[in-house]
């Protein structure tokens, strides 16, 4: 099989779009995943159309479908804010539908977001037929299974990524050959500072625990304090490069998971060429769509659950914030609150939110992350009710099971010194303390 010539006919992406017609819902697969080539025949196609909603998650790369010019013509509806469509979305050129992860597939499949059609990213066909999703199975198939419509670009350069990742052929209503590398998704910040919060982290993860990290400086920070430990397992929503060479030194083997067991488990992955070479036809990564891996009550079959998530800001009370700066909407739900509810109901769980104790401004000034109240218009990501660990570089807070009063006097413990006396004139003003 020509492994470049594989649409039955061969079509250019501007032939492949133009069935969407005026007022259709398009999902378009994200992350690195982006199906570039086909989203660009719609923005050249959009002054011929009218009120196209383009639906997503988190998208890397480019965002003309976005600008300005789109207005009237295609409107993206997200349900998780990527950085490159956040001006529009606070701007009110495109929308935001907030969703836990886990759920956003459930929004395709029970009809409350129906698709009309879907952009897809995938590999080319094995002799049988199947293309692999790739590097973005998590949200995409529940959207390729539901659409009226299948539009996709079939790239020879996708990983086959193995698992609960594939689709046939004659599911595919339209296609494209395409011949280009992936987009990289490089997060490198580091430093002592996180360093000193991947230790703490690191510190309350023990041999044979199953992890969820994700990505970036957080979890950047934790893998290197890992190296000495034995035998830990992998159920994520997603993961990077960060794990690699944990796992080919045998640090992550899975053997002592009890669901899944010597195998990674997750909905997509994020990083760079070295990270998806690895990933294809590797059995012993399994990737599955998101209302199973971010299902909580599957997360908590895996006994031992360390789930590590992050936060903008966090009340005295515990409150913590992810998906927004007041009033400003910044990123979104995601999994969190899954994981969180996984993690606590796991045996011998541990549900973790580490952050930064501070946060610098655009004026060089720092402002507390540990916060008296959180700000006017902020979003409740994980509840006061659910909340279990919160790590800063200053230590750890357990605040599960305690009394506000005790929670207040454990968060300014770990807040940056600083801010620590007026932390502690605020609760008192709020009678916490």
């Amino acid at each position: 099989m020509n492994r470049l010539a594989i649409c039955n006919p061969p079509l250019t992406a501007d032939q492949a779009v133009a069935p969407i017609q005026n007022g259709m819902r398009v999902f378009v697969t994200g992350n690195c995943s982006f199906p570039r080539q086909l989203v660009a025949a719609l923005v050249r196609r959009a002054p011929a159309l009218h009120d196209v909603e383009i639906v997503q998650v988190l998208t890397v790369g480019n965002a003309d479908y976005v600008q300005p010019e789109m207005q009237g013509h295609l409107r993206v509806n997200t349900l998780f804010i990527s950085e490159n469509v956040r001006s529009a979305v606070n701007t009110g050129r495109a929308d935001f539908t907030p969703c836990r992860l886990s759920e956003v597939p459930l929004l395709f499949r029970k009809g409350v977001l129906p698709l009309d059609a879907a952009f897809i990213h995938v590999s080319p066909p094995d002799e049988h037929g199947f293309c692999s999703y790739g590097v973005e199975v998590g949200v995409t198939k529940a959207a390729a299974e539901t659409a009226h419509m299948v539009i996709a670009e079939i790239n020879s350069r996708m990983p086959r990524t193995l698992g609960d990742s594939f689709i046939h052929m004659s599911k595919i209503d339209y296609c494209v050959d395409a011949d280009y590398p992936l987009p990289e998704f490089s997060n490198q910040e580091s430093g002592p500072l996180y360093e000193q919060i991947g230790k703490h982290v690191a510190g309350m993860i023990d041999d044979g625990d199953c992890l969820q990290l994700g990505i970036g400086a957080i979890p950047n920070g934790v893998l290197p304090f890992l190296n000495s430990k034995r035998d830990l397992g992998v159920h994520t929503e997603m993961f990077s490069d960060g794990i690699i060479d944990l796992v080919e030194s045998g640090v992550i083997n899975g053997e002592r998971k009890n669901l899944h067991t010597g195998k990674i488990i997750a909905g997509f992955c994020l990083g760079s060429s070295r990270l998806y070479e690895y990933v294809n036809d590797n059995p012993s990564m399994e990737f599955r769509p998101t209302e199973y891996v971010n299902n909580p009550f599957l997360i908590a079959q895996n006994d031992h659950m360390v789930a590590v998530n992050s936060a903008i800001e966090v009340d005295l009370t515990g409150q913590v914030c992810a998906d927004s700066i007041g009033t400003r909407l910044y990123s979104g739900v995601g999994g969190q609150l899954d994981f969180t509810r996984g993690a606590s109901h796991s045996k011998g769980g541990k549900p973790i939110i580490a952050l930064p104790s501070t946060a610098t401004l655009r004026d060089g000034s720092a402002i507390s992350r540990i916060v008296a109240t959180l700000k006017p218009g902020a979003g409740v990501t994980t509840t006061r009710h659910e909340v279990h660990y919160i790590i800063t570089e200053f230590g750890i807070a357990d605040l599960y099971g305690k009394s506000i009063r005790q929670r207040a006097r454990a968060l300014i413990n770990i807040a940056h010194p600083a801010f620590r006396d007026d932390l502690e004139r605020k609760a008192r003003e709020l009678i916490y303390l």
